[in-house]
């Protein structure tokens, strides 16, 4: 995203749907983690011990000392960086890597025992797999969870069978988001609260030709397809996938399959474009929403009015594009969590310096200035939305984010993707498996029951396997 939320590039909005390469890859990248490990750790600090402690009590740093940051957002301004190092005595190395690098240079390090760095990036889709393969430092000694979740609603994200693997670094959550000129024009009124009112409401448009195909779905087999089905299953009231990973989508009348029977029908009646059956999410958010060609996309991306849909250079629908509360089976339903967090490799140096980063960096107003409180200067360019609900409040009431109120509102009832035990270990395979076939079935090579065995077959071979 760039100067703010409302400024966000295609590269970094996109970077939450991008999966890393399978951990295998890890290796061959061996050589290169070297040259990146020794120019990451020529300026850390000496081994630091992890103390013990008592949440919300953190160990105090060693003034002098070094911690290396290897995130895929670019440096905050060094000015700001500069006034950490005041006030803890800590100087911070930040190395920039790409998201996909980024995930394949963590798994390699982490394989080889390898200092890599003392703080990195921590995927909600990942946290599974790192709690198995106790890749980063539980911070539960550190952080209390629990008293922080009112303003960080989306802090369990990153928690699996009650470690808490890392700390949101931004938020990031499905929306809903309805052009309501279009809307009225069709003579709709008021907001659809529920799926049959939205349902209603999309076929309105639909027969008074306001436009020809009103709803968005991104169809190519991409992440992007993925999570809108988890997203429409969660509006019809349930989850993919339980707490032990057993999928809870194979009947007709479980909510995941009643999703996907929702996606394809709409497909096929038309209320989707049929060109989108090729379209990835930020390709249909920039060339059909942003455009005016349809009215609305029951699974957003927070930000995207004021990153997309407001930039009068590439939207001509400024003004026009509202979120609204996600409808549900008999009301608002859950917006999913899909955020990037922060957390400690189990080889950092300096677990001292890290933690008192995390605590500085997750604070309120620094959450608030990396989205623009203070004006471009101190932003942090690609970064989305604040992680606590108090830093959006604060760009609420200073007008610096489109929708942030909304927003705000929305955060406050965002929820993990997998609840409890974070994405399994085999994410990655799992999302493949699901858009492989919920595109299949909307091209018509499949129907809906094929797509959903399918899925599952795929997910007791990945049980079985671990």
């Amino acid at each position: 995203m760039t100067t703010k939320e409302a400024d966000m590039t295609p590269t970094s909005l996109h970077s939450k749907g991008r999966r890393a390469a399978p951990v295998l890859l890890a290796l061959v990248v061996l050589a290169a983690l070297a040259l990146v490990v020794a120019a990451c750790g020529s300026s850390s600090s000496s081994p630091s011990a992890t103390a013990s402690g008592s949440p919300g009590v953190l160990p105090s740093p060693t003034p002098g000392s070094s911690i290396t940051v290897v995130y895929h957002y670019p440096a905050p301004p060094k000015s700001v960086l500069d006034q950490f190092t005041a006030q803890t005595g800590v100087k911070v190395n930040w190395v920039e890597i790409g998201w996909d690098n980024l995930q394949t240079k963590i798994a390699a390090a982490a394989m080889s025992n390898t200092y890599f760095a003392d703080l990195t990036d921590v995927d909600w889709s990942k946290v599974g797999q790192y709690y198995k393969t106790k890749w980063f430092t539980p911070l539960n000694p550190y952080f209390d969870a629990a008293a922080l979740k009112a303003d960080m609603p989306q802090i369990d994200t990153f928690a699996s069978n009650g470690q808490q693997l890392a700390l949101p670094f931004d938020s990031s959550f499905t929306v809903t988001t309805l052009n309501t000129k279009i809307a009225k024009a069709a003579g709709v009124t008021g907001t659809p609260a529920t799926l049959t009112d939205y349902t209603n409401a999309l076929n309105k448009i639909m027969a008074k030709g306001t436009v020809p195909n009103p709803l968005d779905i991104p169809f190519a087999a991409a992440e992007g397809l993925s999570t809108y089905w988890y997203q429409l299953t969660a509006a019809y009231g349930g989850q993919v996938l339980d707490a032990s990973y057993t999928p809870q989508f194979i009947s007709p009348g479980s909510a995941g399959y009643k999703a996907l029977e929702w996606m394809v029908n709409a497909y096929k009646s038309g209320l989707v474009p049929k060109a989108n059956i090729g379209m990835a999410d930020y390709q249909a958010f920039t060339s059909d929403m942003a455009q005016g060609r349809v009215a609305s996309v029951f699974s957003d991306y927070a930000g995207t009015v004021g990153s997309i849909y407001d930039v009068p250079s590439s939207s001509k629908v400024v003004g026009q594009v509202q979120y609204i509360p996600t409808p549900g089976v008999s009301g608002p339903a859950p917006n999913l969590a899909n955020p990037d967090g922060i957390g400690i490799p189990a080889t950092a140096k300096n677990v001292a310096g890290a933690l008192a980063f995390i605590k500085w960096f997750t604070d309120t107003q620094q959450q608030a200035i990396w989205a623009g409180l203070n004006g471009a200067s101190d932003v942090i360019s690609g970064f989305p939305l604040p992680a606590r609900v108090s830093s959006l409040q604060l760009l609420a009431q200073g007008n610096k984010v489109s929708g942030a109120s909304e927003l705000m509102t929305l955060l406050k009832t965002s929820r993990a993707e997998f609840p409890g035990p974070g994405a399994p270990p085999w994410y990655s395979q799992f999302s493949n498996a699901v858009y492989t076939n919920v595109h299949q079935a909307a091209a018509g090579a499949e129907t809906v029951q094929q797509a959903v065995s399918n899925i599952a077959t795929e997910v007791d071979q990945l049980k079985a396997s671990q």
